[in-house]
């Protein structure tokens, strides 16, 4: 009898060692199976928050009435509503709405009859320039910070430290805009605005206009203006990173003192490697992992407290062209922005999950 026939197919003897090929194969398949069921899970995430928003703005009643009410006559308000096509059926409307955003149309507002994807372009960097800044703002504080507090483990600068990152985690971000524009206005720094009037006037007429200031200022070549734009960036930075600081400075203390504890760091000091050195090189880098995955969770964050920062420093983003639609009673708008900012999450989300898996071979489906 041979030898196929007592083990069966499946319990062949391996006829050699895998060649760099197969174990390649091997490897990449559960991260490709991965991302693809990501890239798949993204589209009924994305259907389901684009029917929420669709469903929360008709809820609160009939837009056009909403937002000109009283101030014109039934007769006009019917004409509105039949150019805006909100006079068909709500299916009909639905679909419509589905096809728009598809092509990259999200509607027209009432108030000023701006395309919601123009305000996207215009205003949108504006908050992506603002979320930049308080990322880095963010990873200065909460990072080291979280890196010391590890280190000196429920000592006086560990307890002092945590209780300020609960603190600026819990304070509303427009207590603390205003806190600081309160306590920095006196000396004279700026508080309002992305830039000095002047500044904006003149790198509106550049011809290579970006809509980020400080990406205008350096293709313009001016030091000053470089300078005016990261001035007026500060305090809104400060504001809306040290949300996210606090965030990261309790992730990063909580995995850090974690990888302390871990076999291969018990081996490093067992060779006689200094502490610092095995916080260094050892610990701290696998300990920022978890940090790049919550930076998908902290985006959303951004963005919900970009609304309450743009309005505090009159930053215009999309966070405070929101805000001024929504006392206009524009839902049309909100309803555009609204779903802009799901779809930004939900797509950022996505990248950050591809960025983990690609630097966390753990990671896999």
């Amino acid at each position: 009898m041979s030898s196929a026939e007592v083990l069966g197919p499946a319990e062949l003897p391996s006829s050699g060692p895998p060649t760099a090929e197969s174990r390649s194969h091997t490897r990449l398949n559960p991260l490709a199976r991965y991302l693809l069921v990501r890239l798949a899970l993204i589209v009924p995430m994305m259907w389901f928050l684009v029917t929420l928003v669709f469903v929360l703005m008709r809820v609160i009643g009939d837009p056009i009435q909403a937002a000109q009410g009283g101030r014109l006559s039934p007769d006009q308000i019917a004409e509105r509503k039949a150019e805006a096509g909100l006079d068909r059926p709500m299916l009909t409307q639905y679909l419509e709405y589905l096809g728009g955003i598809v092509r990259g149309d999200f509607g027209t507002t009432l108030t000023d009859n701006r395309e919601v994807s123009q305000i996207l372009v215009q205003n949108g960097a504006a908050t992506l320039e603002l979320s930049v800044y308080a990322l880095i703002v963010a990873f200065a504080v909460g990072v080291p910070l979280g890196r010391l507090a590890a280190r000196h483990r429920d000592r006086f600068p560990d307890v002092v430290l945590r209780l300020g990152a609960i603190l600026v985690y819990a304070a509303p971000v427009f207590f603390v805009g205003l806190l600081l524009k309160l306590a920095f206005t006196p000396f004279g720094w700026p508080s309002s605005g992305r830039a000095s009037t002047s500044t904006e006037l003149a790198l509106s007429r550049t011809g290579h206009e970006t809509h980020i200031l400080l990406l205008d200022a350096i293709l313009w070549g001016s030091p000053d203006m470089v300078l005016d734009v990261l001035q007026h960036a500060v305090l809104p930075a400060v504001a809306l990173g040290l949300l996210t600081g606090g965030v990261f400075l309790r992730l990063v203390r909580l995995n850090l003192l974690q990888t302390l504890r871990a076999d291969f760091v018990t081996a490093a000091r067992a060779r006689g490697v200094s502490e610092r050195r095995v916080v260094r090189k050892h610990a701290f880098r696998t300990a920022l992992v978890p940090v790049v995955t919550v930076m998908g969770m902290q985006i959303a964050m951004l963005l919900a407290g970009a609304i309450l920062t743009e309005t505090t420093f009159e930053w215009k983003g999309i966070g405070y062209e929101l805000s001024e639609y929504l006392i206009a009673r524009d839902f049309l708008a909100v309803q555009g922005i609204v779903t802009l900012i799901a779809l930004i999450v939900g797509v950022t989300s996505f990248l950050i999950d591809v960025i983990v898996a690609v630097v966390d071979p753990r990671v896999r489906f």
